[in-house]
């Protein structure tokens, strides 16, 4: 019995489908808003294939159909600017608890009739959703970008950010499940913050399965662990005015006064202790003052400032001597006829930008070659049996050799060119897509004393210097960061920034440690050069002093 050459297509077809697939089934989606457009259009499927079972059985799955026609509209708008859409932090959070929950309780509904080709179509999909672990990426990514650029709860859950196209507001079960994660990871703070939000918008009359309850009882526990046992106490007697046989607060209620009174005969003793050591000299306030200002702002706080565009450091005087100018190297041969634009960001460190450095279509191309090979952040190099995961960065990477495409090519010149260092000795060129919050905490591009081997395999010394492609524009947030100096610099689509991470000598500049901050909305996309020391001697000159 001989297969048929259409069953043997249609097998091919599908080994190769599923081959495809594999290659994204356990990925991070939230870490890459490029790599989780493929998920609305895999959601957009998923509707049409639901419209379709509904047409079947339309009168048994009347509730079914509400839902597909409420995707069907939201699918619809989110693949007209699947960027644009899933750059709204709130957008891709409800994208990944629909897909990694609510379809889940969707296919339990519709189980009746296993035979049907939605149930079919929905079951195959699922082994490539999003997992409980992207969900979970996803809410902290949110609550990220809550405390970096200080956002109320309100603010977030009524879509109200910056640069925001398709707004988007979260429900009472958004908030709620935003509190659980919260609540999960023992973060009683953002817990009370988001099961306060969804507590407001159902005091406010929103319809929802969730009860006020069951917020109050989350909500109560928070404010517990918080130490702040009169508000307990009040709002323990708040859920049971709604619910007078609630076991739980009723037993706190007793609790919660018993903790309050023995709190309050130990306030009174302290004062009273307090009260007889009041002769007792207290510390000069000028010498106050000096231990003071040996407590300097911590890095994260300075970090998050300038994130916010606050705390820069760039003085009247040290702005007037930063210039643009057209810029030829000398005279090289390539920039004689076309100088670049070259523009001063900042003094020391000296960072400079070059605008119209990359073209539309290059960009194009440079994304469309990392696209189907980004991967999970690595640490450091492309050796890849020497590295690993990095928890600290929210973003995805591939990696472009100049031999796979002439555009990364022409790319290297035209970095070698402008910089006149040499980039045979130089790492690949990074592609880094940021999703949701995506952000690359404080670091230093080079390799430290206390880190003698971290380029040694490489054969190419240390990472001399860093260039940097803005490959796309960014709404809000985004900035490139340097804490110890007070620099930010922003995102501008067809421009790089360049800065030496070494000083002459060969001794590493610590004013190069910088960050990227969070993603508020949009899509971030950058591409990086790493330069190497070796093939520089004759570049770059050693010099005498070690700072210079």
């Amino acid at each position: 019995m001989t297969i048929s050459v259409s069953f043997r297509m249609g097998l091919c077809w599908f080994l190769l489908s599923f081959l495809f697939h594999s290659l994204y089934a356990h990925n991070d989606f939230f870490t890459s808003i490029g790599q989780m457009t493929d998920l609305l259009y895999t959601e957009k499927d998923l509707v049409t294939s639901l419209k379709e079972y509904i047409r079947q059985e339309e009168n048994r799955l009347e509730q079914v159909k509400e839902w597909a026609d409420k995707l069907d509209s939201l699918t619809n708008t989110a693949t007209q600017d699947p960027e644009g859409f899933l750059g709204h932090p709130v957008n891709a959070f409800k994208l990944m608890k629909r897909l990694n929950s609510e379809w889940g309780d969707l296919e339990s509904l519709v189980l009746k009739d296993t035979t049907n080709g939605f149930i079919s179509n929905l079951t195959m999909q699922r082994q490539f959703f999003p997992t409980e672990e992207d969900q979970t990426g996803a809410a902290k990514a949110l609550l990220r970008l809550q405390d970096t650029y200080q956002l109320s709860a309100n603010t977030i859950s009524n879509g109200d950010l910056p640069g925001v196209v398709h707004k988007s507001r979260m429900t009472v079960a958004d908030c709620f499940e935003l509190g659980k994660i919260a609540y999960s990871e023992a973060d009683y703070y953002h817990t009370e913050l988001w099961m306060a939000q969804a507590l407001t918008q159902l005091d406010e009359g929103e319809e929802s399965t969730i009860e006020k309850v069951t917020v109050m009882d989350y909500l109560n526990y928070a404010i517990y662990q918080q130490g702040e046992l009169e508000r307990a106490l009040e709002l323990t007697k708040r859920m049971l005015k709604l619910d007078p046989n609630h076991q739980r607060a009723n037993g706190n209620l007793k609790y919660f006064e018993f903790q309050l009174e023995k709190q309050r005969k130990a306030e009174a003793e302290k004062k009273e202790q307090e009260d007889k050591k009041r002769e007792k000299k207290v510390l000069d306030k000028r010498e106050a003052q000096r231990k003071r200002s040996k407590d300097p702002l911590p890095e994260r706080k300075k970090y998050e400032k300038l994130c916010r565009g606050e705390g820069v450091k760039l003085t009247p005087r040290r702005q007037s001597r930063l210039f643009c100018r057209y810029f030829d190297n000398n005279r090289n041969p390539r920039l004689l006829l076309a100088p670049v634009k070259q523009e001063d960001e900042w003094d020391r460190p000296r960072i400079v930008r070059y605008h119209d450095i990359i073209s539309d279509s290059e960009i194009t191309t440079v994304k469309e070659l990392a696209k189907p090979r980004v991967s999970c952040p690595l640490c450091m190099i492309p050796i890849r049996e020497k590295l690993t995961t990095a928890h600290y960065r929210v973003s995805k990477s591939a990696w472009l050799s100049a031999y796979e495409h002439s555009t990364i090519e022409k790319i290297n010149q035209r970095i070698e060119d402008v910089t006149d260092l040499e980039m045979d000795t130089a790492e690949e060129l990074q592609v880094a897509n940021y999703g949701v919050g995506g952000q690359y905490e404080p670091h230093f591009d080079f390799g430290r004393k206390d880190e003698p081997d971290a380029f040694k395999e490489l054969g190419t010394g240390n990472r001399i210097a860093t260039w940097l492609f803005y490959m796309s524009d960014v709404s809000a947030g985004g900035a490139t960061v340097f804490p110890d100096v007070g620099a930010a610099v922003w995102p501008k689509k067809g421009t790089a920034v360049f800065w030496y991470n070494l000083f002459a000598s060969g001794e590493g500049d610590y004013s190069t440690r910088h960050a990227a901050c969070p993603v508020l909305v949009g899509n971030k996309w950058v591409s990086n050069k790493w330069i190497h020391e070796r093939g520089q001697e004759f570049r770059r000159p050693c010099a005498m002093s070690e700072m210079e």
